[in-house]
């Protein structure tokens, strides 16, 4: 019986030292689902900045706010600017850090990096998710965009 009591104390402590490790590893991408519903007239002074390719602003709205990029392509995105890692534990939010390169960064504290062009992707961790990307339709007979959650 000695042999049995050792395995299973074996598996006890390896199974605890798995858990301890993986917890260090733990993505927080379980965000609040928040309702959003935006219409943003283009040709205010507000959302000027939004007719030249290239360019980005922010809105309130979302979780933590939301980033408003019009891609070179001519297709516009938006972004949350809650930080899906580290959101709970102390706040982080994205900001727009190196527009030539495309990068949005948190810089409050996980310092994760994020595509402003590529659905935001993860460029850099300890971020594992992307930003949560919400849905934009161009209307250009009114030139005005309308962002949504759903």
């Amino acid at each position: 019986m000695a042999p049995n009591n050792i395995n299973i104390k074996l598996i006890f402590i390896l199974l605890g030292i798995t858990l301890i490790f993986s917890c260090k590893n733990v993505t927080h991408n379980n965000l609040p689902n928040v309702y959003v519903d935006y219409t943003l007239d283009l040709d205010k002074p507000e959302y000027n900045e939004l007719n030249t390719p290239g360019n980005y602003i922010y809105i309130t709205g979302g979780v933590s706010g939301i980033i408003v990029y019009h891609d070179l392509d001519g297709s516009f995105k938006a972004y949350e600017r809650a930080c899906p890692y580290d959101y709970y534990d102390c706040g982080g939010r994205v900001s727009v850090t190196d527009l030539d390169r495309g990068v949005m960064k948190d810089t409050l504290c996980c310092e994760s990096e994020f595509s402003l062009t590529n659905d935001g992707l993860v460029l850099k961790g300890p971020a594992a998710t992307p930003l949560r990307e919400y849905k934009v339709y161009y209307y250009p007979n009114s030139n005005t965009l309308r962002i949504t959650s759903y």
